[in-house]
């Protein structure tokens, strides 16, 4: 049963590198006239930070996901080469 939770965090790693990696080409190729397809994508989230004050702590959470179309194929070769892998 180890081994299968194991199996699953790698996995998960795999596919969290492959849309950052991903997302990484989608904004180099932003700038190329020819490759300009790779960063259409679109952007959700919480774009103004929830901020709560304790008096004592003060801390903001902000997460915008931003999903385009290297992102998107760099999560399906982290899945391609985890299953070969």
């Amino acid at each position: 049963m180890a081994t299968k939770d194991k199996g699953m965090w790698i996995l998960i790693v795999f596919i969290l590198a492959g849309i950052v990696i991903g997302g990484l080409i989608g904004d180099f190729a932003s700038k190329s006239t020819g490759l300009w397809w790779l960063a259409y994508g679109q952007q959700f989230g919480l774009s103004d930070p929830l901020s709560v004050d304790l008096s004592v702590i003060k801390f903001s959470f902000s997460l915008i996901i931003k999903l385009n179309i290297s992102s998107i194929l760099g999560m399906i070769l982290a899945v391609f080469i985890y299953r070969k892998v």
